[in-house]
């Protein structure tokens, strides 16, 4: 059987090369690129929560909102350096390098939403 790590985990593929503290920084990068993440265009998760909701009733309805992310099917995984694609419904999104949302573009998305709530009222 082979070796397991123990908390290297992803950078164990290093072993003691490299200096902890960089194999840090590459362990948050690489475990983000590979992770799978929700889709905004399918949202399977809305018709799951939907689905429950009609069948168990009006009362569970605050706690599924709260649990949607985990009853869906992340589906979004890295194609190329910011490009994700949904396995899915195919829809393709650019996003960052290693995550599907960068911190500047979350920012300029809530900016955007404000200043048109400001207009439309």
């Amino acid at each position: 059987m082979t070796k397991r790590t123990k908390k290297a985990g992803i950078v164990g593929k290093y072993g003691t090369r490299y200096g902890a503290s960089l194999r840090k920084q590459i362990k948050k990068m690489e475990v983000s690129q590979h992770a799978k993440y929700f889709c905004e265009f399918c949202g399977k998760a809305l018709y799951i929560a939907h689905f429950i909701v009609l069948h168990i009733g009006h009362f569970i309805f605050s706690l599924l909102c709260l649990m949607r992310r985990r009853l869906a099917q992340f589906a979004v995984k890295r194609k190329a350096v910011g490009i994700w694609g949904c396995k899915d419904c195919g829809k393709v999104k650019a996003g960052g390098a290693y995550t599907l949302n960068t911190a500047s573009a979350v920012t300029v998305r809530s900016t955007i939403r404000r200043l048109r709530e400001q207009t439309e009222s």
